[in-house]
Parts: C-alpha cells; structure tokens; sequence
C-alpha cells in the first residue's frame, strides 16, 4: 500500500476515502469535510501497484473484474463523485503528471480514425444489441444531450425538446434536402421530414443503428424521403440545404477536424449552412481519458473550443453561431444511469456482470464529469458566407413554440 498511499495522500483533499487492502489493513485519507466519505475494499497487492500507476484506468479496471469492491452498500458512483472533487490532486503528482505528458505525446496516434479504421473504432460501443440501449434510453432511442426546458423535465420531453431546438436552427422549408452526419438509431432524421416535409440521407458506421433507424422510417411511412446508410461521413456525396451533425464530431479525433469541416462545407449548397452539436471541455486541448479510450469510446476526443475554432479558421468557415449546454448532459446522464439501474438485472442477463460494471463506471463518470467536471456541449450554425443564417436569433425560439404547439394538439 506505499504507493498507493502515497498518491491517495496528495489526492483525497476533500471528504474521504477508507482503504482495506488485500491484508485486511485499513487506511484513511483525507479531511472528512466537503465531499463523500467513501470505503473500498482491494483484493490483492498487485491491484494496489496497478491503480497507483494508472488510476484512471486500473482503478475502472479493477472494479469491472471484482478486485475493488465497494463496502457498506455504497455504489461506484460514490467513489466517482470523490474523485470528480478530488481531479486536481491527482493531476498535481508527479506520476500522474508524467503519464500525461506522455498521453500528449501520442494523442494524434490514439486518435486515428482513418478510412476503416473509424468503423472498426465503433464496435465496442454500438455493436451492442438495441435492446440493451432499448431497457434505459428514452422511447426514441435518442443517445446525445437532451435539451432540457427545467431541469424537472422528463427525459422524454427533453430529448424531444433537443429535436425541436436543432430543428428550428436548421430553418428548414418543406423539398430541402438534408445530410446527417451520425444517424444514431433515427430519432433526429424521422422528426425533421414528418415535420417539415424535407427529404433526409443519414450515415453512420454502425450497421445496428442503420437497421433499427430504416425500421423506424417504415414504421413512420417516411422511407420515400429518409435514407440510412452504413457509409464513413467522409464518403457520403451531394448537394444539401442543410447539414445536421449531433454528437459525431467527437468520434473523429483532432487530426481530422479540418477534413470534417471541409466536408460539410462541400455538401452544403450556396447558401445553405450546417448544424453541429458536439461535447467540448472548457480547458485547454488535452487527451480521452484511459477508460474511456479503451472501452467506450478508442478513437474519439472532446475538443476545446480553442481546437474547434482553429479549425474552422483554417477552412474559412463562418462560425454564424455557437450556444454552449452546460448542465443539460448531466441531466441526461442523470437520468440514463436511473433507468439503467433500475433496469440492472435485465442488463446482466443480457450482456453479462463485468460489462454492466463497466457501464456503471461509464455513466457515473460522464455524468459527474459534466457536473464537477470541464464537459459541456455546444451547438454551431456554420456557413461559407457571413449571410447565410439570420443575423438575430428570434427565429429559433419563435419556430420551437410553433413546433410545441403542432405537438401538443
């Protein structure tokens, strides 16, 4: 326990952390006052080494295998919320502070998403059968920052609130074409052509998402006007009104911002303009978390706006505006590790123990990662020319309650 005591000195400032190593020793740390007081039990020697030299990855690790058990009846989420207040001093030491310069290093290689590779890159997370997404995601199945109106709001009314924000951004007129960059499984594309008459070509490289989202289209009696297809972004051709791209952009990694930009710049017809929603952090560019990068999400990294800006600067794209969600993921998130607890034992007899830990470790993270963290979300109207979106943005609220009052008849 040297080691690990050692770093849990320097880290565990505020509230506390109890240790019962694998000798049945017990160890404390921190001042008891401002944050959670949490005990964890370890299962053997190595696991102490292992999480004192990576404890963001081993310590996830560990957990996922049962070397790290929670005691008293408290949840991973609680050893998360102590770590989500605790982030600087375990920034602060000097192991931690090397294994990062190295992670900087070789970001751009951890962040490769070439042709073929970017598919491969998304079977840990969306090679998962829909039902499983199905027992904890709202009726819609929409999987990004919902769009909260209060914070009571439902899931549901949120996710449907999210679809009316970025529809009425995208002024879209009935005989537009729209290309969407992301499908997820369809929700966003089915709502745009009911409600406006539009025509929809969605991509993804997820071939669950493709089937899911064609069914919807049929069972929607809109597969004349939306198209899903299994198709790297990067591949996707035409002329469009209107570009719309939420939570994609993250998937791509810093190397290809500029190809991503310049892309949706060659879809977009004179005139028309582009919608991106995407997770950004507001500190510096740094790197994808070891987790993360191993398990949910290899390839992908949460820009700065410093890096997304640069960008667009580089690509001689108008940034005509940009809105930042800050809360609005936590309270999506909230309300997905609810319904993914409250829905556990389905998930375990379907996908196993050990992957229902790692996504007990997923979701408390990211959630507490908006709350306590640098994540939030932002939403960009891009355009070639300074002109090409309104210069007030009256027409966006006035365009959500017409389409709320269309719902609610």
């Amino acid at each position: 326990m040297k080691l690990l005591a050692h770093l849990l000195r320097r880290f565990v400032q505020r509230g506390s952390l109890t240790v019962i190593d694998h000798q049945g020793g017990v160890h404390r740390f921190g001042s008891g006052q401002d944050g959670p007081a949490v005990t964890i039990r370890l299962a053997d020697a190595a696991v102490e080494r292992e999480i004192f030299l990576n404890p963001e990855l081993k310590a996830a690790e560990a957990y996922m295998d049962g070397r790290l058990t929670m005691e008293g009846g408290q949840r991973v989420f609680d050893l998360l919320h102590l770590f989500s207040v605790n982030r600087q001093g375990l920034a602060a030491h000097p192991v931690q502070q090397a294994l990062r310069r190295a992670w900087r290093a070789v970001r751009r290689w951890q962040q490769r998403n070439p042709l073929g590779k970017a598919a491969e890159n998304t079977r840990p997370h969306y090679d998962i059968p829909p039902d499983f997404y199905r027992l904890w995601l709202d009726p819609s199945m929409t999987y990004s920052c919902a769009y909260y109106p209060t914070p009571e709001a439902t899931l549901e009314e949120a996710q449907i609130a999210k679809m009316r924000h970025i529809a009425a951004k995208l002024r879209l007129e009935p005989g537009m074409t729209v290309a969407e960059i992301g499908s997820g499984w369809g929700a966003l594309a089915v709502f745009l052509a009911r409600h406006y008459g539009v025509s929809v070509t969605s991509c993804t490289l997820a071939p669950e998402q493709v089937a899911v989202a064609r069914r919807r289209a049929e069972e929607a009696g809109l597969a004349d006007r939306v198209t899903f297809l299994e198709l790297d972004y990067r591949n996707l051709t035409g002329s469009y009104d209107r570009i719309v791209s939420v939570g994609m952009m993250e998937h791509i990694g810093v190397a290809e911002f500029d190809t991503y930009f310049r892309k949706i710049r060659a879809l977009t017809k004179p005139g028309g303009f582009a919608m991106v929603h995407c997770i950004g952090r507001m500190s510096p560019p740094g790197t994808t978390a070891p987790f993360i990068r191993k398990y949910i999400f290899p390839g992908g990294y949460v820009p700065a706006l410093s890096e997304v800006f640069a960008s667009l600067e580089r690509t001689g794209t108008w940034c005509a505006d940009c809105e930042t969600l800050r809360l609005h993921y936590h309270w999506t998130i909230r309300h997905w590790r609810q319904a993914f607890d409250a829905h556990r034992a389905e998930a375990v007899a379907m996908m196993g123990e050990r992957f229902c830990r790692m996504w007990d470790f997923y979701l408390a993270s990211v959630e507490l990662g908006f709350l306590n963290g640098s994540n939030f979300v932002f939403q960009l109207l891009l355009s070639e020319r300074r002109d090409d979106v309104p210069v007030l943005r009256d027409w966006i609220v006035d365009e959500e309650r017409r389409l709320a009052a269309l719902d609610a008849r």
